[in-house]
């Protein structure tokens, strides 16, 4: 996919929550920086201090954390979605969490210094960038309650729903951790889950 059309993936999910003049979208493309990652690269490992936010163009990142050396799977990150940590925006505060590149995938990065100089410049863009934010947080906060109040049935068959193509992309093993459930558990919800279509 070349850079321009790129950017203007960007520039739709932009003009989806408000209306731009070209003076706002030609500052918006000119700041973005594209970058592209293969499978199995990490964009933010354990201990790093993460100051980027991640729109996803194309490709497909797991979010996961690591306890007693198994991998937690705690989010799927794939086209038109933005990876912001919510430590990036905490002082000298390093992530517990891994996000890997389980496609090769292209991103546009961004960080809060850009962000700053574009607002200066175009104030009513940092209104647009506080829905994103509010948006992406509302979004984990829902991921994070569903975590205490889900079932691991309700949980995958919510990510069925929402994120079917999920399951083409990624391991069992990964989707059986990320509904909080070892691989022959999830197997006996998919039968059951068969068995009562």
């Amino acid at each position: 996919m070349t850079t321009w059309k790129m950017e203007h993936r960007l520039i739709n999910y932009f003009l989806k929550i408000t209306t731009m003049t070209a003076e706002e979208i030609k500052a918006l493309t000119d700041s973005m920086v594209v970058r592209e990652y293969q499978k199995g690269d990490f964009l933010l490992k354990d201990g790093q201090r993460n100051a980027d936010t991640f729109f996803i163009m194309t490709g497909l990142v797991r979010q996961y954390k690591l306890t007693d050396r198994e991998e937690i799977t705690t989010n799927f990150f794939s086209e038109g979605q933005w990876i912001i940590s919510l430590t990036s925006f905490t002082d000298d505060t390093s992530t517990s969490d891994y996000l890997v590149c389980e496609e090769n995938i292209s991103v546009v990065v961004g960080n809060e210094q850009k962000a700053q100089e574009i607002f200066q410049q175009f104030p009513r863009l940092e209104t647009v960038s506080r829905v994103v934010m509010e948006t992406v947080f509302a979004e984990q906060q829902k991921l994070l309650l569903s975590y205490h109040t889900d079932t691991p049935e309700q949980r995958y068959l919510s990510l069925l729903k929402n994120r079917p193509d999920i399951f083409q992309r990624v391991p069992k093993y990964h989707i059986a951790s990320y509904i909080g459930v070892k691989p022959e558990s999830l197997s006996r919800i998919r039968k059951r889950i068969m068995s009562n279509d």
